[in-house]
């Protein structure tokens, strides 16, 4: 199979392993933080990644269930992880949280996701927030929502935004089997319209609008949890042209799993994203074609990480949140995994440890979780891998159920490194739906800049790439609107804004 070939023969070998080790740092927020709550916070748990007041030093703002939610600032210097707590209006509730600058004014806003009204809280720079609901004509409604995603479509100057609503509490026949309708908000002048209902709604735990071939629109992947909606459910893909669910004969696999967490990042080198998603059990990997179909990766490849690899709990493991990165900047993309317990589900594992994969020279994946120092048995949620102190390795935070948010800098030997921004005037500042091609030590590499997916939690910043033993590299990109930039020499160890 020729994906398969792709992924167990990478294009550059990189540099051997590097030793991978990571440091936990407790103090570095003031007064901890946790997700609380009960049966409505078993899931969510996001915790959001962005730059609002323009240090280049990324923000914190975490979800806290029953508990308030909380904006840490980054104080961090080169080799030490520091944040200060900021003055926030007392929010609780809240699941999960995306930045977005969805007014395109240069403030990053957030989509705070909540078990309850959904709440536009825009940013006007130096890290105050206020709400924009109303101002934006935003129909937070009141359900239970946990995924999120965003795109912009041709000729609009506001995103789409979906969001993704999990079980519908007010269901005197729920809860299994009463999963609530999911909704996009499409712009209207300035703000939004009605929502629209995106039905069959089958309960889903992510979201992530995705270019799944090199040139076409965003198609939104739906990863649902069958725990709940129970039968008929499968993982969707909407184009959304024309709100048409797509299956076997558009090339999607029709897949049932207790789907929690969207990643998506080209592993293979050709230019088409591969699609991850967590799930109790099995987390599946697959790997795309040519032809828009979708391949599961094979066993062998060492990304199902189905139960825990260290203890004597053989019961499935439960995945949250997943993400790629170069965390040992080889040039290869590894993956981490948040791992936990629901609560106390007796049909999976309780001492569930997360999961750092890393990739190797043959594209096969190895855990290495217990020998960096991250296999945290804490109930494990959303997380994210971020440069949070600006040496150029990404960092790693995990929000935790009912136990405090873990905060670790990464300490681990490597390769050079590249930290890549866009920007473009008027609308969609950021470009998302942009893709970035990376050259260097011979190996092209291609990054699609999303919004959305994960568990409940994602970033707005810079593209980390490691580069291995590259002393050169250059960088071109695919604006959303589908114009190609020239190439340019981009350098390595240093972080590169690419203007339009």
């Amino acid at each position: 199979m020729r994906a398969l070939a792709l992924v167990l023969a990478l294009l550059a070998p990189g540099p051997g392993a590097a030793e991978v080790r990571f440091e936990p740092v407790p103090e570095a927020l003031p007064g901890g933080h946790l997700y609380s709550g009960g049966w409505s916070h078993f899931v969510g748990g996001g915790v959001a990644v962005f730059d609002c007041n323009g240090d280049n030093r990324p923000e914190l703002f975490m979800a806290g269930g029953a508990s308030p939610a909380a904006l840490f600032l980054n104080r961090s210097e080169a080799g030490k992880l520091r944040f200060a707590r900021a003055e926030l209006p007392r929010i609780t509730g809240v699941t999960g949280a995306y930045p977005l600058d969805i007014d395109s004014d240069g403030a990053a806003d957030l989509v705070v996701l909540r078990d309850g009204e959904n709440i536009l809280l825009r940013g006007e720079g130096d890290c105050a927030f206020s709400r924009a609901n109303e101002a934006w004509g935003f129909d937070g409604r009141a359900a239970w929502s946990t995924a999120f995603s965003a795109t912009w479509e041709a000729g609009q100057s506001w995103p789409t935004l979906a969001i993704g609503n999990y079980v519908d509490r007010a269901d005197p026949e729920g809860p299994f089997g009463t999963c609530d309708t999911n909704m996009l908000y499409r712009p209207s002048g300035e703000g939004y319209g009605a929502p629209r209902a995106l039905e069959p709604s089958y309960c889903p735990l992510s979201m992530l609008f995705s270019d799944r071939g090199r040139d076409r629109p965003a198609d939104l992947r739906i990863s649902n949890d069958r725990h709940y909606y129970l039968r008929g459910g499968y993982e969707q893909l909407l184009r959304l042209s024309d709100l048409a669910w797509l299956g076997e004969a558009e090339g999607w696999p029709r897949v049932s799993i207790w789907g929690m967490g969207i990643a998506s990042r080209d592993l293979t080198g050709d230019g088409l994203p591969e699609v991850m998603s967590t799930s109790m059990g099995d987390q599946l990997l697959q790997i795309a074609r040519p032809d828009g179909g979708y391949d599961a990766a094979p066993y062998d490849l060492g990304t199902y990480a189905q139960r825990p690899f260290i203890g004597d709990d053989g019961r499935p493991a439960t995945g949250w949140h997943a993400e790629f990165g170069d965390v040992n900047n080889d040039g290869r993309d590894d993956l981490f995994i948040a791992k936990g317990n629901v609560d106390q589900m007796p049909s999976n594992a309780m001492e569930d440890p997360n999961n750092l994969l890393l990739q190797g020279a043959d594209g096969r994946f190895t855990e290495a979780a217990h020998l960096a120092g991250v296999a945290s048995v804490a109930r494990g949620r959303g997380a994210a891998l971020a440069d949070l102190d600006g040496d150029g390795r990404l960092d790693l935070v995990v929000v935790n159920r009912r136990a405090e948010a873990e905060v670790y800098r990464n300490l681990s030997d490597g390769g050079a490194w590249l930290a890549v921004s866009l920007r473009q005037a008027g609308a969609n500042r950021d470009a998302i739906g942009a893709r970035i091609e990376l050259e260097a030590a011979g190996q092209r590499r291609t990054r699609e800049v999303t919004s959305g997916g994960g568990h409940a939690g994602g970033a707005l910043g810079p593209q980390h790439f490691g580069l291995g033993t590259a002393e050169e590299a250059r960088l071109r990109v695919r604006w959303p609107d589908g114009v190609w930039s020239d190439w340019q020499e981009s350098g390595v160890n240093r972080r590169v804004l690419l203007s339009r």
